[in-house]
């Protein structure tokens, strides 16, 4: 992933009154000059946490329910039931999720958004914003103005 793709992708967190949690390694620089340069130079509007490890994310959420999104999903995202304190699971932009971590995740909780099968996949920012907004309709778009 790229600073680019993560700020927009913190753009939708941010009006969605999503956490932005990112586990390392993130494949950019987190510095305010490559923040800037991304234009996430308005993170401090973000919830954002970093994690210096899937397994230290993991072990802080036990008592969430991860949704993971993949293109190796079998589920669809849009016929799936999403429930308020989700925390839905992203891969980087070039290489998805690790099979590593994948390998931890039920096949009804592993995602798929469809595409045309000549297609190549989504980029990061428009995944989570289709998966994002999927589930907050589904909660009735709680906390919105």
């Amino acid at each position: 992933s790229t600073p680019l793709y993560s700020s927009a992708a913190s753009d939708v967190y941010k009006r969605q009154g999503c956490k932005l949690d990112l586990i390392e390694p993130l494949g950019f620089h987190w510095d305010d000059k490559a923040l800037v340069r991304a234009g996430l130079d308005y993170h401090e509007f973000v919830r954002v946490q970093k994690y210096p490890s899937w397994e230290m994310w993991r072990n802080s959420h036990q008592n969430c329910r991860v949704i993971a999104f993949t293109t190796k999903g079998s589920s669809r995202y849009d016929l799936f039931d999403f429930q308020a304190g989700d925390c839905l699971l992203f891969g980087s932009e070039t290489r998805g999720l690790p099979d590593s971590v994948l390998g931890e995740f039920p096949s009804d909780l592993r995602l798929r958004i469809p595409m045309v099968s000549t297609s190549r996949s989504l980029n990061l920012s428009n995944t989570v914003s289709i998966g994002v907004f999927e589930a907050w309709r589904q909660i009735d778009f709680s906390g919105n103005k």
